[in-house]
């Protein structure tokens, strides 16, 4: 798995180092290496390599950011689907405060355990050893599941004794079913979507245009300082690749406002 930080790091110091040794390169070719004819056919090769690697990047910036809105979209789906079970809930009655206490338990635990890093939420109703969801590879957690599914076992038990409570029990189910696909499908999309190899062949690619780059420069401060700007930026375009690929971890993170949402409707009424 790849984390922001560090991939950004090491991207900046191999641009650097790719540089630094075209730079050693060229101090000891000798001069018939550095004709003009030699420093334009570098130049186009450069040119070529520079245009591939831009499409890489923002290949990879688009899907990125395509899984990010993707599991921002599926939280708020998942936490809208949960009002609306709850609302049905409510209007039940007390027969379905049990149902409604485990939903608001279910909802509390993922939001601590999915960003250990903000405020969990107040109170003892929930279960608060589950081990955090700070990384994108297994978004799912046993103990959450089987409270969902306590909850939808609880709907499953109402006994409605007159038509309404019937269709308030047929909803309450059908609401239920969607609001597990939708757990489901957030489950299956909250995953890292950048390829390893995708992404090594991308840093080799750099790294040859940074020792295209020392190859070519001058031997002066401006340049230097030029090659190190370069690295820089595209250190900080990876930074904010990878970070948008983690999902819950980093600067750009899926925000919890959703399911925060959720928690206080579900808290409505509730002891």
């Amino acid at each position: 798995m790849l984390f922001p930080a560090s991939s950004a790091f090491e991207i900046f110091a191999a641009l650097v180092v790719a540089a630094l040794i075209g730079l050693g390169i060229r101090r000891v070719l000798p001069e018939e290496h550095k004709a003009q004819e030699t420093v334009q056919l570098v130049q186009l090769v450069n040119g070529m390599l520079v245009t591939f690697a831009a499409l890489m990047l923002s290949l990879l910036t688009a899907s990125a950011k395509a899984s990010f809105d993707n599991v921002t979209d599926d939280f708020h789906a998942f936490s809208s689907d949960l009002i609306q079970l709850d609302i049905t809930l409510r209007s039940y009655g007390e027969e379905g405060d049990q149902a409604r206490g485990l939903l608001r338990s279910y909802t509390a635990a993922t939001i601590a355990c999915t960003w250990p890093h903000e405020r969990p939420p107040p109170g003892d109703y929930y279960p608060k050893d589950i081990d955090p969801k700070d990384i994108s590879e297994n978004l799912d957690d046993l103990r959450l599941d089987q409270l969902l599914n306590q909850a939808g076992s609880e709907v499953r038990r109402l006994n409605p004794s007159n038509p309404y409570h019937q269709a308030l029990r047929n909803e309450g189910m059908e609401q239920f079913a969607r609001a597990m696909n939708a757990h489901w499908k957030l489950i299956e999309e909250a995953h890292s979507s950048i390829s390893v190899p995708f992404f090594l062949t991308l840093a080799f690619w750099l790294f040859v245009i940074f020792l295209s780059f020392g190859l070519i420069a001058p031997h002066n401060a401006l340049a230097l300082v030029t090659i190190g700007l370069g690295s820089l930026l595209l250190a900080s375009v990876v930074y904010v690749i990878v970070d948008f690929d983690t999902l819950f971890r980093g600067m750009i993170i899926v925000p919890s406002q959703p399911m925060r949402d959720a928690l206080t409707h579900m808290s409505l009424g509730m002891r």
